[in-house]
């Protein structure tokens, strides 16, 4: 908030470059956990992780993109927004390939949920949406019918570790798997009140990151759960007025960004852990631990507040 959202605009790039560099450094020099090189281990004060930050900083420089390219032009031709889609789609990809190398996954859904949401806030045609949704629907049905088809090709090609991870998205459904029984047991088990905090009887991998609501639910049962939820809806209630209010252009971009970013992660996360979702090991914002996506959360909470303020002063 001392900063200025100005200073973090104008310095979009910079960052840009800068947290591309470290996620291409981390898989040299990162720490692996769970077969994943995500973090950079840092002597007296923990991990450090590349991705989480690589969030905010694209909802930045995309929202620069997009507000200087609707500068440019008023009344934009074909041409002029298939080469605009040509800039996104190269600053987009770069972290994503580097984060799916990792591998983390979850982290790269969030990248393009983020770019499809605030290339639609910023009015591109239409039919970009469409043509787009149409080709990655042909991509992933093409995986899938390699997968269920023929698994020892779809190896070959795509290699062991995307294997896995395919399927344990596709095997969400059948409701089977530890983490998940587990997750429901211990949910159903908190009844109306739950056992108490930091009293989970339930045992599950990972309860401090992806299963931090079923942690939740279970320490503070139904009614703790439903007093979670409406707090998170009354937060993001507060997000769409902000972005109601602002009259910056560049500003509604960045808070749909945002919006974009915590809604997935919202729905995804807490969906995850009862079922209804496949899981594919995305954090609960503020409330799963990380030191990273913490402190990234709050500079985008900084962020917020500024754009906030600007429009208490507009209005007043």
């Amino acid at each position: 908030m001392l900063i200025g959202n100005k200073f973090l605009y104008q310095n979009a790039w910079i960052f840009y470059i800068a947290n591309v560099l470290l996620l291409l450094l981390v898989l040299f020099y990162g720490k692996e956990v769970n077969n994943s090189i995500c973090w950079f281990e840092i002597p007296g004060v923990g991990s450090f992780q590349p991705s989480e930050f690589m969030k905010i900083i694209l909802i930045i420089v995309l929202g620069r993109m997009i507000n200087d390219y609707n500068e440019k032009y008023t009344n934009p031709t074909i041409e002029n927004e298939f080469k605009f889609l040509i800039k996104v789609l190269i600053v987009v990809f770069i972290p994503s390939i580097l984060t799916f190398i990792e591998p983390d996954t979850g982290a790269v859904l969030i990248y393009l949920i983020i770019t499809f949401v605030m290339l639609f806030i910023g009015g591109i045609r239409k039919r970009w949406f469409i043509l787009t949704i149409g080709i990655l629907g042909l991509l992933v049905s093409s995986v899938l019918v390699t997968f269920y088809i023929n698994q020892d090709l779809f190896i070959d090609i795509f290699g062991t570790n995307f294997f896995y991870r395919v399927e344990r998205i596709v095997d969400w459904s059948g409701g089977s798997g530890m983490q998940l029984t587990n997750s429901l047991t211990a949910i159903g088990s908190g009844g109306m009140f739950g056992h108490g905090f930091n009293n989970t009887p339930i045992y599950f991998p990972e309860p401090q990151t992806d299963f931090i609501f079923a942690v939740f639910a279970s320490n503070y049962g139904l009614f703790g759960a439903i007093m979670l939820i409406f707090l998170i809806l009354f937060f993001d209630i507060r997000l769409i007025n902000t972005v109601s209010q602002t009259s910056d252009m560049i500003n509604k971009y960045v808070i749909g960004g945002i919006l974009a970013m915590l809604l997935y992660q919202q729905v995804q996360n807490i969906s995850m852990t009862i079922g209804l979702l496949p899981i594919t090991g995305i954090t609960l914002p503020f409330i799963s631990y990380g030191g990273s996506s913490l402190i990234s959360y709050m500079i985008m909470a900084g962020v917020i507040f500024n754009i906030s303020n600007e429009s208490l002063r507009y209005t007043n």
